[in-house]
């Protein structure tokens, strides 16, 4: 049988947008805020005295705090409250937008809902300008919520953000902890009365899309959503033009445009680019400048500017991942967007910190489990070449209902419309672990699918399974994932290549990805030789998620139908209802600690086998306190032939080594210090490491 290629061609920019200053404005709302936790009888009303309640900074979530020592957290409302000063110009508009909100926001602005955005993960966009002004075009009016000092106006700003477990929005589940809290940022912006809209699901207004990307040329579509708020008909111009690195002009199209009155609709572009040099992942993420522009009588009305990388990609179930026609192996790890007395709260810094361990580790992709991460995160990679499986919220159960359906495709219509132009992006994820405990899926998932393909015809749909029991459900998506865990939850280590081979027909067109697996380690729990821990005990000797790791690469690698693989999980996060392993509240499979300050033994043994940088690593090197004189030393390195010496002696060099693993057996310590050292040569440069056992007693 002919292998079935899925191709897909791929355009992409980043989503953060970048507009001319005189025709868009964008102030940061991160300090000045009030916050009460619970719930507050008229909390939306600018009267309402909120002197008492604590100073906080965005972005800011309640939860994490309890989570990470093990405990519930509070699940209900908070309230956000804050004063806005704006002078209203003519002929400007004026938008509140939110990253993120969780779960579901219920946005005031001097006493009046805006809206409410259901849905914890997703931008929501909101437009005050009618708040301001009586036309929306023509100055402030003043109101009996509003006061007026020398034409500004101050306002109330106020946000109930709900945490609850709604029966109705996913996630219903999931092995994370759910906090509460407006934990990304929020902004003011101002523009021109025609602009790119900004109320479309939060997307930028913008779509880059490709008819074909090849070698030797590019053809691209673009999709401007622009939003006239005059009560005129507008004749404009809508340019698009791509730039290089270097800031040169490779091609301008544009075209006049009539814009109607208090109106909003599509306008399309194409543009052809010959010989494009492609994004090609780690090996080359080259980006372009993607600039559309509306025009009016010589004056730019607004204008977006994103990065743009042009690429295509295939998968065939038999060979693998292809990306721009050739084979590109897709190894990596799984992350939730958690982070040590953070919760979900992380600054730009805490995401630049994680995608460069990524790239140390020799990424080429990772998973955003199990929700939509911050498009600042995405933007990271689109830059890094780390390709990004991108997913809804809906983990374990999903309801059949009409209420749990509409909002799923709403969450669903936010991330791809918000995240549409980003490079790393490959695949939009439909599930995680559905199960039994779920109503029949196949239906909605169907629904979902046909949505997906519908708004973004250029990529994949997938899926993350752990169950055979709905055969026909893992085969709705166009692509799917495996979430196996032998070694750790059932069966042993060693049974990783059959129950790979087992799956092997179980995805609609053949192949599968490894979309989890792994098990947990506590870096201060040590044990030679260790028998397989139980995953809910409080033994989880880091040794034993290296021999696993070992143990699962070595079987992946022998299968090219798995065409890709992500480790459960890159760190460790809280979770509040775990207490296991020594470390209450805590996922504890991680390849690195929750703070980012330890690299577990596994992860030198992915980075010796995945990168190009040379790595020359003792393993076992926290198990300094020994009882056992005869012990054996393992290295991971990528080095040809590592020399070891125990207390200054030789114990030999090593070219025998399996998957960068190199063991020297029944070596003798003497009681007291022992200096464990290595060296070795790696791509021409010298490399050393070394480390401290002490033996206390011998047996």
């Amino acid at each position: 049988m002919r292998p079935f290629l899925i191709v897909v061609t791929l355009i992409s920019i980043l989503l953060c947008s970048v507009a001319n200053g005189e025709a868009r404005e964008n102030q940061l709302l991160d300090s000045g805020w009030r916050f009460k936790l619970g719930e507050v009888p008229n909390g939306e009303s600018p009267g309402l005295d909120d002197a008492a309640w604590q100073s906080v900074s965005l972005p800011h979530n309640w939860g994490w705090e309890d989570a990470q020592q093990g405990k519930p957290i509070v699940r209900g409302p908070g309230w956000y409250r804050r004063q806005l000063e704006i002078t209203p110009q003519p002929g400007k508009r004026y938008f509140l937008k939110f990253e993120a909100a969780s779960l579901v926001a219920d946005v005031y602005f001097n006493g009046k809902l805006l809206g409410q955005h259901r849905g914890g993960f997703g931008a929501f966009c909101y437009e005050i300008t009618e708040e301001l002004s009586r036309s929306g075009t023509n100055g402030p009016s003043q109101s009996a919520t509003t006061e007026t000092h020398g034409g500004k106006i101050r306002g109330i700003l106020a946000i109930r953000v709900d945490n609850s477990k709604f029966p109705d929005l996913a996630p219903l589940e999931g092995d994370f902890s759910v906090y509460g809290g407006l934990y990304r940022p929020v902004h003011l912006i101002t523009t021109s009365e025609q602009n790119f809209s900004l109320t479309d699901h939060g997307s930028p207004g913008i779509e880059w899309s490709q008819t074909s990307v090849r070698p030797n040329q590019a053809d691209l579509d673009v999709m401007a959503e622009i939003s006239n708020g005059a009560r005129a008909k507008k004749a404009s111009k809508l340019t698009a033009l791509i730039l290089d690195a270097d800031g040169k002009t490779v091609v301008r199209v544009e075209q006049s445009i009539n814009l109607a009155p208090r109106d909003t609709a599509p306008y399309w572009l194409r543009l052809v680019l010959p010989r494009p040099r492609l994004w090609n992942g780690r090996k080359d993420p080259y980006l372009y400048k993607a600039v559309v522009q509306l025009e009016a009588d010589g004056e730019i009305l607004d204008s977006v500017e994103q990065p743009l990388g042009l690429r295509y990609y295939s998968i065939d179930p038999e060979k693998g991942f292809f990306l721009n026609g050739q084979p590109y192996h897709l190894h990596g790890v799984d992350r939730h967007q958690d982070y040590m007395n953070e919760g979900w709260a992380i600054s730009e810094a805490n995401m630049e910190e994680d995608v460069l361990l990524l790239k140390e580790l020799g990424a080429t992709v990772v998973r955003c489990a199990h929700y939509q991460h911050s498009d600042y995160f995405y933007s990271l990679c689109d830059r890094a070449g780390i390709l990004v499986w991108a997913e809804i919220p809906q983990v374990n159960v999903m309801r059949d209902t009409p209420e749990f359906e509409n909002a799923s495709r709403s969450q669903l219509l936010d991330l791809i419309r918000q995240n549409y132009n980003h490079p790393s992006i490959f695949a939009w994820s439909l599930f995680n672990e559905i199960g039994s405990k779920s109503d029949d899926p196949h239906r909605e998932l169907q629904d979902l699918t046909a949505v997906a393909h519908g708004e973004d015809p250029t990529r994949l749909t997938i899926a993350a399974t752990m169950t055979d029991a709905r055969p026909e459900m893992n085969k709705i998506p166009d692509q799917l994932g495996w979430n196996i865990y032998p070694g750790w939850y059932h069966g042993a280590k060693e049974e990783y290549g059959s129950m790979l081979d087992a799956r092997q027909n179980s995805s609609r067109h053949g192949g599968f990805c490894l979309s989890e697996y792994g098990a947990g380690a506590n870096t201060t729990q040590h044990e030679d030789h260790p028998a397989q821990p139980k995953p809910t005990g409080q033994w989880h000797p880091e040794e034993w998620q290296a021999l696993l790791h070992e143990t699962a690469w070595a079987a992946l690698k022998e299968r090219p139908f798995v065409w890709g693989t992500f480790v459960w999980c890159m760190f460790d996060f809280a979770v509040a209802t775990r207490h296991e392993g020594g470390q209450p509240g805590l996922n504890d499979k991680g390849l690195v600690t929750r703070d980012r300050k330890t690299k577990k033994d596994a992860f030198y043994f992915y980075k010796a086998n995945w990168s190009d940088e040379p790595v020359l690593y003792i393993t076992s090197r926290r198990f300094v306190e020994r009882t056992n004189a005869a012990v054996d030393v393992k290295i991971y390195s990528n080095a040809r032939e590592p020399e070891l010496f125990l207390n200054g002696v030789s114990q030999g060099k090593k070219s025998d080594g399996t998957n960068c693993v190199f063991i020297w057996r029944n070596l003798s310590l003497i009681p007291g210090q022992n200096k464990i050292s290595a060296r070795a040569v790696a791509n021409g440069q010298s490399i050393t490491d070394e480390c401290i056992w002490n033996l206390t007693s011998s047996k």
